[in-house]
C-alpha cells in the first residue's frame, strides 16, 4: 500500500517532534499532526514554564542536533537538596544533598525554558525534508487496515502511514479511539507552577522541600530566577491560584523561605491537577503511544518529560532497526519490542513516585521519623548517594542509543 508517510505522529508538543526528528534523520518519512496553530506553538514570550532535563535527555537532544541552539539558554543542575518540614518552620536537620562532582559525566541535568525547547524543535522540523508538519489540525477518526493506519482530520483530509503514534497527552485521543484503557487515580493535589526572580544566586542547586500537603520544587533557571512546582490540596491550590500576585507571593514566602532573598513573580501562573494515569498497553496493531499518552506520573521527581524522551529514544531505535532489516515497522511483533523495553521501566518509576508522594505528603510523626532517618542514611553513604545521583541524571537502566549521545 502507498503511504502518505511512513509514520504519522499525532501531537506536536515535545515528544512528537523529537520522535519525528529521530525517525526522519534515519531515513523515514514522518507527518506530525499538531492541534495548535504554529504561531501559538512558537510563541517566544516567557510564560514561566520550564523543564528539568536529565543528563541522558540532554544527550538525546545533542544526538538529534538540537543542543547547539539550546546550550546557551540552559542552566546546569549542579546539585540537589531534599528536605522535609512545615511551611514557615524551616526544614528538618536531615537534608539529602547530591553534588554533580560525585559522578564523572558532568552536571546531573539542565533546566531549559519551554519556549526555547519548542522553538528549537519547530525550527529543526522545518529544516528536515522528510518531515511534514501540519499545524492547527486535529484527528477525528482513525482506522487500522491491512498494511496501513489511516487518520481522518477535521479538515476532511485523510492520511495513511505504516505506523500511527499517539503523542497527544494524558487524554490521548489516539489511545481512546484504539480502545486502550487506562489505570490510575487522582492524588488530591494540584500543582501550582510559576517562575520567580530572587535577590541571591542559586548556584545551580535544585531544592525539593517536602511538606504535608505536597512537595515544593525550586529549580534553577539562568540568572537569578527559579521555576516553581508547588503541590497543594485541590481546595488550597484553587484558593491560592485565585489570589492576586501579592496574595500568591504571600502564600509562597513561608514555604519558600528567605535563602534566596526577596522574591517576585515572573511570567504566567499555571495550575495542573495531579493524577497517575497509565495506559493498559503501549502498543496495538500499527499503533504506539509515547510520553503522557502512555504514562502520566506525579511530578515529585521531575521525570515526566524525561520518561517521554526515553520512549522516543526506544521507539525510534526499534522502528529504525526494523526498517533497516526490511521489516514492517507497524507489525505488532515489532512494536511489542518497544513495549517490552519501556513498560517495566515506566511502571517501576510510576510506583516509586506514587509511594514517594504518599510517604512524604502527610504529617504522620512515625513516617516523618522514618523518612528523615532514611534521607540521613542515604546522605551518609557515598556509594548509595552516587547511585541515586546517577538515577537522577537518567543514567540507569537499558538506555536507548540516543540517550547515550550515539546515533541509532
Amino acid at each position: 500500500m502507498t503511504h502518505d508517510s511512513d509514520v504519522l505522529i499525532v501531537g506536536g508538543g515535545l515528544n512528537g517532534p523529537a520522535l519525528a526528528l529521530a525517525l526522519a534523520q534515519n531515513g523515514l518519512s514522518v507527518t506530525v499532526i499538531d492541534a495548535l496553530p504554529l504561531e501559538t506553538r512558537d510563541d517566544a514570550e516567557f510564560d514561566g514554564r520550564a523543564y528539568a532535563l536529565a543528563l541522558a535527555s540532554q544527550r538525546l537532544l545533542q544526538a538529534l542536533g538540537l543542543w547547539p541552539a539550546l546550550a546557551d539558554r540552559a542552566q546546569p543542575i549542579l546539585g540537589i537538596k531534599a528536605s522535609d518540614g512545615h511551611a514557615g518552620a524551616g526544614p528538618s536537620p536531615f537534608v539529602l544533598e547530591f553534588d554533580h562532582a560525585e559522578i564523572e559525566e558532568g552536571p546531573m541535568g539542565y533546566m531549559i525554558e519551554d519556549r526555547y525547547l519548542r522553538h528549537a524543535m519547530l525550527q529543526a522540523m522545518a529544516e528536515t525534508p522528510r518531515i511534514t508538519h501540519l499545524s492547527g489540525e486535529t484527528v477525528v477518526a482513525q482506522e487500522v487496515q491491512p498494511g496501513a493506519a489511516t487518520v481522518t482530520l477535521a479538515s476532511g483530509r485523510v492520511l495513511t502511514g505504516a505506523l500511527l503514534v499517539g503523542a497527544d497527552g494524558r487524554k490521548s485521543g489516539v489511545a481512546e479511539r484504539a480502545g486502550i484503557k487506562r489505570t490510575g487515580w487522582d492524588y488530591g493535589q494540584t500543582a501550582l507552577v510559576c517562575a520567580i526572580g530572587h535577590e541571591k544566586p542559586h548556584h545551580g542547586i535544585a531544592h525539593q522541600f517536602f511538606m504535608p500537603p505536597g512537595p515544593l520544587a525550586i529549580l534553577p533557571l539562568p540568572g537569578n530566577r527559579c521555576s516553581i512546582v508547588w503541590s497543594e490540596t485541590h481546595e488550597a491550590a484553587a484558593a491560592i491560584q485565585a489570589m492576586d500576585d501579592e496574595g500568591y507571593l504571600a502564600a509562597l514566602r513561608p514555604r519558600f523561605g528567605d535563602f534566596l532573598g526577596e522574591i517576585h513573580l515572573e511570567g504566567t501562573r499555571f495550575s495542573y491537577p495531579l493524577n497517575l494515569t497509565l495506559a493498559d498497553a503501549f502498543v496495538a496493531p500499527r499503533l504506539a503511544l509515547v510520553g503522557d499518552a502512555a504514562h502520566g506520573v506525579h511530578p515529585i521527581a521531575g521525570q515526566g518529560l524525561n520518561l517521554g524522551l526515553r520512549d522516543v529514544g526506544a521507539l525510534a531505535q526499534v522502528v529504525v532497526e526494523a526498517h533497516r532489516r526490511g521489516e514492517d515497522i507497524g507489525a505488532i511483533d515489532v512494536l511489542e519490542r518497544y513495549q517490552r523495553w519501556r513498560r517495566w521501566d515506566t511502571a517501576t518509576l510510576a510506583a516509586a513516585t506514587d509511594a514517594f508522594n504518599k510517604l512524604f505528603s502527610n504529617d504522620n510523626p512515625l513516617l516523618r521519623v522514618a523518612r528523615d532517618v532514611g534521607m540521613g542514611v542515604v546522605n551518609a553513604l557515598p556509594g548509595l548517594r552516587r547511585r541515586f545521583i546517577r538515577e537522577a541524571a537518567g543514567l540507569g537502566g537499558d538506555l536507548p542509543r540516543l540517550m547515550t549521545g550515539r546515533p541509532i
